[in-house]
């Protein structure tokens, strides 16, 4: 009896480092474009930011391989596709086509709204004076799920190829339970999402905020992660501050030189920039052999 209970415990510690490093392997299994073509927030230059509209349009650039995109969690626990912390007035409009006053700017954070009330807001029709090429379109907030679920459609019924999604998780300490939950639980509500949809070989999860990629390399080892940094730190010094080698270190662009890519490499580690707006932009950082570009305009490539 004695040597049956121990056989059947050493049974399921061995099924159990099996479907880890099962689970590992299959998330690496796939193969990440040679060269990263990413629409930033959807490709916000021509339609209304992380948007499923601006999904499906980026969709239609060749080039494209990644949409990039954001997320931010609900008062109900949502994962939501959106940018900043709170409804910003500079784009975004009442359910009633009314502005929002710039004094409330800081009344309607994403994190204290339930997803029913926050989807009412329109994101799409008031002018971005910052992007003159944007199409006017009303259209609301999306949830991630939602977004997987028309991109994997669209990819499917048009035949198209797959894409990979670049999430990042919009949070940090300072805004830790009141515009963003703690990390494991923002790690938690994505990743669930993330494997019900069954995309996680497509997925890259980034963050400025390490502690989120922190857990998400020491919880689920195979997914893809990478490194946000806009900083006047070394190379050197940013790895060290992250603790482990991520799939990709994202700097802002002015941070890319010859050395910063050379060394990236010589660990393994790629080197796609953001946000890059131009075309002489986007040869000079491809002379670099940088491993990809983020931009709001995906008709750039």
């Amino acid at each position: 009896m004695k040597s049956n209970i121990v056989l059947s415990i050493f049974s399921v510690a061995l099924l159990a480092a099996c479907s880890q490093s099962a689970y590992k392997q299959n998330k690496m299994d796939v193969e990440f474009p040679a060269f990263s073509a990413e629409a930033h927030r959807g490709g916000r230059g021509l339609m209304p930011e992380n948007t499923i509209i601006a999904m499906q349009d980026a969709m239609n650039y060749p080039a494209i391989t990644t949409l990039e995109m954001d997320t931010h969690i609900t008062k109900d626990g949502k994962v939501v596709v959106t940018h900043d912390d709170y409804l910003s007035p500079g784009f975004m409009l009442t359910a009633d086509g009314k502005e929002i006053p710039a004094s409330d700017s800081k009344k309607y954070a994403i994190f204290q709204m339930d997803y029913e009330q926050l989807k009412t807001f329109d994101i799409g029709t008031k002018i971005n004076k910052g992007f003159p090429q944007q199409k006017k379109i009303k259209t609301y907030i999306p949830l991630l799920a939602d977004l997987i679920d028309t991109v994997q459609k669209d990819i499917k019924q048009k035949n198209k190829k797959q894409l990979f999604y670049n999430i990042e998780t919009k949070c940090d300490a300072a805004g830790d339970n009141v515009v963003n939950p703690t990390p494991e639980v923002f790690v938690k509500l994505l990743m669930d999402v993330i494997e019900q949809k069954k995309i996680t070989p497509y997925v890259v999860i980034q963050s400025f905020d390490k502690r989120t990629i922190q857990i998400i390399n020491k919880k689920y080892p195979g997914v893809k992660t990478s490194f946000l940094v806009s900083n006047k730190k070394t190379y050197e010094e940013n790895m060290a501050d992250l603790g482990y080698k991520p799939f990709i270190l994202s700097p802002n662009y002015n941070m890319v030189d010859a050395s910063l890519v050379q060394k990236a490499h010589a660990n393994g580690i790629k080197v796609i920039p953001w946000t890059v707006n131009t075309k002489e932009e986007i040869n000079n950082l491809r002379a670099l052999k940088v491993d990809g570009i983020i931009t709001d305009y995906p008709n750039l490539f």
